[in-house]
């Protein structure tokens, strides 16, 4: 199997490790495979692929779509380094409001898979302000501009450590609503 499935303190958000081949040419991987998913309880397929780069220290988040349109997400870096984040945001799970967060890097090489009715956000770990990072993510479900909505990244209620000082959050960010309003 190319791919190692580990479970995270949140149902059915796993951290996917792909088996990597190297040699002096440089590297190939899988990035996705609908059979292995299945195996591990990830059955979906994916409508829409989705690509950002980020230039400094930023945070973008926390986002989802409403019912009846929730987009699970298979995230990855593919250049740089970034905290990814995962927000549980169904009021009758027993981890409401827990999130999870990971590493993820173009040198790891994991992949986050957030399922539908989650939030996501990332922060951009980079060594100098200048420095770039992308991410890419394949998505359940296509975006929907009228159910799209989010939660503030700072949120007290959270407390989220996106491991940054003073990111950059976009204008549409930085007026999310906070859970508890």
């Amino acid at each position: 199997m190319p791919f190692i499935f580990e479970k995270t303190k949140l149902k059915n958000v796993y951290i996917i490790t792909p088996k990597i081949f190297e040699d002096n040419r440089g590297f190939f991987m899988e990035t996705y495979k609908f059979s292995d998913f299945k195996k591990n309880n990830i059955p979906h397929n994916f409508t829409q692929d989705n690509h950002s780069l980020s230039k400094g220290t930023v945070v973008r988040g926390i986002h989802f779509q409403k019912y009846p349109k929730e987009q699970g997400k298979l995230v990855r870096c593919i250049k740089g380094t970034i905290l990814d984040v995962a927000v549980d945001l169904d009021p009758n799970s027993v981890n409401y409001l827990q999130w999870v967060s990971v590493i993820l890097s173009e040198k790891n090489k994991k992949m986050l898979y957030i399922p539908p009715g989650f939030g996501h956000g990332f922060s951009t770990l980079v060594e100098k302000e200048n420095d770039v990072t992308e991410v890419s993510y394949k998505c359940t479900g296509e975006y929907d501009a009228e159910l799209d909505s989010g939660i503030r990244w700072n949120d007290p209620a959270l407390r989220i450590d996106w491991r940054v000082k003073n990111p950059t959050i976009s204008l549409k960010d930085s007026k999310l609503p906070l859970i508890n309003t």
